[in-house]
C-alpha cells in the first residue's frame, strides 16, 4: 500500500507505524528503499543491533540501563486534555541493521509515560539527519489517526457492517467515511468562528448528536436541546481546563 501511495504520487516524507510493522525487517528495509523516513513502534523484547549489527540487545535492557540524564520531557501533541507530556530518550545511530551503507541515519526511540513509567520504543531511521523534536512529532502522529478511527465508529458505525462481500464492505466503508466527512467539516467550519470562549470548539462528537435532534428526529423544544448542547459544552471546557492545569502541573516536576 505504501508503495501503491507513492507511485500514485501521494507525497510522503515519512510513515508512523505499530508493532506489527515496526517488527518486520523486511518492511523496514522497503521504507529505506524509497528513502522514506520512519518511527516504527516495535515490542519490549525487540532486538536492538549495535556494533554493526555485531550485538543485540532487547530494547527494554537498553532502556533499563540508561542514566536519568538521558532522558528528556517533551510533549507528543496536543489532545483533548491538553498537551501529552513523555519523557523520551534518544539512542543516535545504534540501530544499523545489516546494510550500514544505505545513507541514512539509525536509531532508537525510547518513549517513557511520565505517571505509570510505562514504555514504548520506536525503530527510527531518516535518510538526512534530524532532530530529537521531529521524531517525536511523527511518533505522536499515530494518536490523530487512531483516534479518527476511533471516532468513525463510535460516531458514524464504521465497524457495524455485517457483509461478506468486498463490494458490500466498499460501499458501507465509503458511506461511513463520507458520513464521518460531513460531521468533521461542520466541526471545522464552525471552530474558525467560535462563539463563546465559555464552551469549547464544536466536536465531530457534538455535531453528530445536534443533527440527530434537530433534523432527523422531530424535536418539539429545540430551544431545549440546544440548551443542553450549550451545558455539555460548558461543562467540557471546565473540565478540559483542569486537565490541562493538571498536565502542566506535571509536566513542570522533575
Amino acid at each position: 500500500m505504501v508503495t501503491a501511495a507513492l507511485d500514485a504520487g501521494v507525497p510522503a516524507a515519512w510513515v508512523a507505524a505499530d508493532e506489527a510493522y515496526g517488527n518486520s525487517s523486511v518492511f523496514r528495509a522497503g521504507l529505506r528503499e524509497h528513502e522514506i523516513g520512519y518511527v516504527l513502534a516495535v515490542s519490549r523484547s525487540h532486538l536492538v543491533p549495535i556494533d554493526g549489527g555485531k550485538t543485540r540487545i532487547r530494547a527494554d535492557q537498553i532502556a533499563a540501563d540508561l542514566p536519568a540524564s538521558a532522558w528528556q520531557r517533551r510533549s507528543a501533541g496536543a489532545g483533548s486534555k491538553g498537551p501529552r507530556f513523555y519523557d523520551w530518550a534518544w539512542l543516535d545511530d545504534v540501530c544499523t541493521d545489516a546494510d550500514p551503507d544505505d545513507g541514512g541515519r539509525h536509531s532508537l526511540l525510547i518513549r517513557r509515560n511520565i505517571t505509570t513509567g510505562e514504555l514504548a520504543f520506536y525503530r527510527c531511521w531518516t535518510p538526512r539527519p534530524a532532530t530529537l523534536a521531529q521524531l517525536v512529532r511523527v511518533a505522536g502522529i499515530r494518536w490523530s489517526i487512531e483516534e479518527s478511527f476511533q471516532a468513525a465508529k463510535s460516531q458514524v458505525g464504521l465497524d457495524q457492517h455485517q457483509v461478506r462481500r468486498w463490494d458490500s464492505w466498499h460501499r458501507f466503508t465509503t458511506l461511513a467515511l463520507a458520513a464521518l466527512a460531513v460531521l468533521a467539516i461542520c466541526a471545522a467550519d464552525a471552530a474558525e468562528n467560535p462563539a463563546d470562549t465559555g464552551l469549547i470548539k464544536l466536536t465531530v462528537n457534538e455535531v453528530r448528536r445536534l443533527i440527530n435532534v434537530c433534523i432527523i428526529r422531530t424535536i418539539n423544544d429545540l430551544a431545549h436541546r440546544l440548551h443542553w448542547s450549550g451545558w455539555r459544552r460548558r461543562h467540557q471546557a471546565r473540565a478540559r481546563r483542569a486537565h490541562h492545569t493538571r498536565r502542566l502541573n506535571l509536566e513542570l516536576q522533575p
